[in-house]
């Protein structure tokens, strides 16, 4: 489809020519006649007009804008007929006419006397903002399109065309016949067309015709504006739009992704050779010879346009990345002229040629054999792939260019005339770290730096948050290494045995420190947030799959690019000893050597300390999630988690028998869980990210301090693998006791009840933590596990769940909380004035237990007051344990 260049004669009621001109001038007069003239003989001359607004019809009914204009101190009257204004009309008042309909035979008399028209939306929109009405000489309804520029394209139909400009100068736009920088938005109506391809190119919005429409729907919404991104975004032109796709040379499960990612981008696919193909994408690395002759019009392109389009939002241009044969003349003609980064047979024998060259060279500097197999990280420094520092990409820095980017090696490196052993490690050393700081530049430029920039097509690839998450504190790391780089590139160029290395890394020990924790410790947040924003994010997918298939990534992925620092600082402590090996006795630099040593050491030993402390933390916040009701007091810094334990309440207490109960022990405080009878829905957190339903329910948190004996239940016929807690709450008088049995296999009875008495002990601070534990029989307590995971059990556990569910389903007494909370204050004083009545007691316990249940705990909380019904019956079987 052409682009349409055809433009309706001047004597239609909307010009569709370039306004532009128009506009400016407008703006001039509008200028003008807002500035007045201050000398008093032009006041004389030109007598003063006042600006009065006629409410047209059903405008005049409408008291927001009556109130609105009040509250402007603008004059209005009230028409229904252009007759009726015949009789107001007066040259001291400039009128401005306020109309409801834009289609109606006043508002085509009004536009044919050249009025000036607005809609009720500038009224308000004027009148809330404090500022005066908009001088226009065209009808304005509203200005949510205020401020853009638009043009058009692949329309053939001029009445569709016309509407559409209409539309657009109501709402405030300009118009444009050509594309260029100062159009903010391209309404397409084609993927096709010289305007598209200058679109594309600067990065404007392509926008569908139903943008306007669905924006003049909302042309009464006071304060709308069109061009916001979340309205903008649904009416965008997809990359695919148009476009019927086939892909040849891809796996299967590669050739299913992009198979639904062209649906998702508008676009659609069929099987190679189908005729209604528009594009065929090609795996150009795969595929040597085309199956059959394509078609003129079928575009023949590499899957770089593929993943292009798609990280652009728009469609590419095809002609940049067309497949050729390897072998065609045509190819060979462009490589040799052009000097195209394709690789070919010619540029694989030149890179190997020189590789061999650079490798003789290293060779007649390094007679020496290889001590030890040389590591991954030492293969890769000479002739790598990774090693960017004579690639043109190497010259994109980011922020303020650093001088380790725009720095280049010294060329050549004075060779001492005895190369020792100590020489050929120390070198060892400045390769891979050179290499290790290319591969960071690499990091920085290809990904962190085209990601953060301001102005990309199609909108941000990525939130600022997901970034940072990403790539966390690599700039820093990069600084400081560059920064050990430079002074051992100086080192090696000034060689003499009693320079010292280790002096260097002891300079910057305290900067590795600052860095590495940081990144190192949120790798693995990093790595999850590259695979779910690969997942979620077409146009990241489509970024990684165009920077990683670069020669600089070494066919390797983000991923594996990031782990490089996890893996670097062990790999010079090994350089380091070797170095200390290779050391004379009388060196000085042999004490200095071990300093470095030690302090890398440090440095490692201080990032594992800091990690284990924030997977502490994280193991907090995973109980928080996973609890529902959690105590938010539960984080705290000096709180970790020590284990957690799967059992079942043997008593009525926590909650009823048969329950599942977990406990997670804390070095402080132990919190009690038990599983959710039905989990409801999901929820969603603060950064809007749906998060699983919690799987457990919060019945106590309670302090280490408040367990006075951890009891071990004897193992008999009726009773395995069973202990009791007994806890004295500082608000009751008595004992109370929580038998529970261990569920879980993998941690034995023994060495739980020793841990859980060993952190009951530092909490009390006391060493006799042996002491803290009871081996009793359960016949004492009354503790059993028979027939816990019978049928019968639970089907009559089933029932009671369900009784208790009826009972407050069809209770006619129920009883709001703020009732229950005043009858327990209630019931606490009258216990402090006179002995109560055991039916006195009775409700008062009831209160208790009700409010309990209904109001969370925001804080450490007590066992409640129901523990009373059996702490009669436990005083005398404990009595001898305290």
């Amino acid at each position: 489809m052409a682009d349409d260049s055809v433009l309706p004669s001047p004597t239609e009621i909307t010009s569709l020519a370039d306004s532009s001109v128009f506009d400016s001038k407008v703006i001039e007069m509008s200028k003008e006649n807002s500035c007045l003239v201050s000398t008093s003989a032009v006041d004389e001359e030109m007598p003063q007009v006042e600006a009065r607004v006629i409410m047209v019809q059903e405008a005049g009914k409408q008291e927001e804008l009556l109130n609105a204009l009040k509250e402007m101190k603008v004059s209005c009257v009230k028409i229904n007929s252009m007759e009726e204004f015949e009789s107001l009309d007066s040259p001291e008042f400039e009128d401005i006419f306020v109309v409801t309909d834009f289609q109606n035979s006043v508002f085509n008399d009004l536009y044919k006397a050249d009025c000036r028209i607005v809609g009720p939306p500038v009224i308000l929109n004027c009148a809330q903002r404090g500022e005066p009405l908009p001088f226009s000489c065209r009808p304005l309804y509203c200005t949510s399109m205020l401020n853009l520029v638009l043009c058009f394209t692949g329309f053939r139909k001029k009445e569709e065309l016309v509407k559409l400009v209409t539309l657009v100068h109501h709402m405030g736009g300009v118009i444009r016949k050509e594309c260029n920088s100062k159009v903010t938005h391209l309404v397409a109506n084609c993927t096709q067309g010289e305007k598209f391809r200058v679109a594309v190119s600067l990065g404007t919005p392509i926008m569908r015709p139903e943008w306007i429409y669905k924006a003049w729907e909302r042309r009464n919404e006071q304060c709308f504006c069109a061009a916001v991104d979340d309205f903008r975004n649904e009416f965008k032109v997809p990359p695919f739009q148009d476009c019927i796709l086939s892909f040849l040379g891809f796996s299967d499960e590669e050739k299913h992704s992009m198979e639904e990612m062209t649906e998702m981008q508008g676009g659609s696919y069929l099987p190679v050779g189908d005729e209604r193909c528009t594009h065929l994408i090609v795996e150009e690395n795969t595929v040597k010879e085309l199956p059959f002759e394509p078609s003129k019009r079928l575009f023949v392109v590499k899957q770089e346009w593929f993943w292009g389009s798609i990280q652009m939002d728009a469609r590419a241009g095809e002609t940049m990345y067309l497949y050729e044969k390897a072998n065609t003349p045509e190819l060979k003609k462009s490589v040799s002229l052009l000097s195209l980064s394709t690789p070919n047979s010619n540029r694989k024998r030149r890179r190997l040629k020189e590789t061999l060259a650079q490798l003789s060279r290293e060779t007649d500097l390094s007679p020496f054999p290889p001590r030890k197999r040389p590591s991954a990280e030492h293969s890769l420094s000479i002739g790598s792939l990774l090693d960017i520092s004579n690639t043109p990409e190497s010259s994109i820095h980011y922020g303020e260019t650093p001088k380790s980017c725009a720095k280049s090696s010294r060329s050549s490196t004075p060779v001492p005339p005895k190369q020792s052993a100590r020489w050929q490690v120390a070198k060892e050393l400045y390769q891979t770290e050179s290499n290790y700081v290319n591969i960071l530049a690499t990091i920085i430029q290809l990904f962190q730096v085209p990601l953060e920039e301001e102005g990309q097509r199609g909108g941000p690839i990525l939130a600022p948050e997901e970034i940072k998450t990403i790539f966390g504190s690599i700039p820093d790391i990069f600084d400081v290494h560059m920064k050990i780089k430079d002074d051992l590139e100086d080192l090696i160029a000034n060689w003499n045995e009693s320079r010292s290395i280790g002096d260097i890394f002891l300079k910057y020990s305290k900067d590795l420190v600052k860095t590495y924790p940081p990144f190192v410790n949120f790798f693995e947040m990093s790595k999850e947030m590259i695979i779910k924003c690969e997942k979620q994010k077409p146009r990241f997918h489509a970024f990684l799959k165009i920077n990683q298939a670069k020669p600089e990534c070494g066919r390797q992925s983000l991923v594996e690019l990031l782990i490089r620092p996890v893996q670097r600082l062990p790999s010079v402590a090994l350089l380091l000893n070797d170095l200390k090996k290779h050391t004379a006795d009388e060196n000085p630099d042999k004490s200095t050597l071990e300093k470095a040593i030690g302090s890398l050491k440090e440095v490692m030993t201080h990032i594992n300390e800091d990690k284990r402390k924030t997977e502490a933390q994280k193991q907090i916040f995973d109980v928080v999630y996973e609890v529902d009701g959690c105590p938010a007091n539960l984080l705290s810094s000096h709180r970790s988690l020590v284990q957690r334990v799967e059992t079942v309440s043997l008593g009525e207490h926590p909650c009823d028998r048969g329950e599942q109960v977990t406990l997670f022990l804390f070095n402080d405080c132990l919190e009690i869980a038990r599983k959710r009878h039905k989990v409801i829905g999901t929820f969603r957190s603060p950064h809007d990210r749906t998060r699983p339903p919690a799987s457990l329910k919060h019945i106590h948190l309670m302090p280490l301090s408040q367990i006075k004996k951890v009891l071990d239940i004897r193992e008999t016929e009726d009773c395995h693998n069973a202990f009791a807690l007994l806890v004295r709450p500082p608000t009751e008088q008595a004992n109370v006791l929580l038998s529970f049995q261990m569920t879980s296999e993998e941690l034995p009875k023994e060495s739980w009840l020793k841990m859980l008495c060993r952190h009951v002990a530092n909490t009390i601070c006391k060493a006799d933590a042996e002491n803290l534990m009871y081996v009793a029989d359960p016949e004492s307590f009354e503790v059993n596990t028979k027939d816990m995971d019978s049928t019968l059990s639970r089907a009559s556990r089933a029932i009671k769940k369900t009784s208790k569910k009826v009972t407050r389903a069809f209770s006619f007494s129920k009883t709001p909380k703020r009732t229950l909370r005043m009858a327990l204050s209630s019931s606490h004083s009258s216990e402090g004035r006179s002995p109560p009545s055991s039916g006195k007691l009775a409700v008062s316990r009831l209160s208790s237990t009700s409010s309990l249940a209904g109001i969370p705990s925001p804080s450490l909380v007590s066992l409640p007051s129901f523990f009373e019904r059996r702490s009669h019956t436990l005083s005398r079987s404990t009595t001898h344990l305290i």
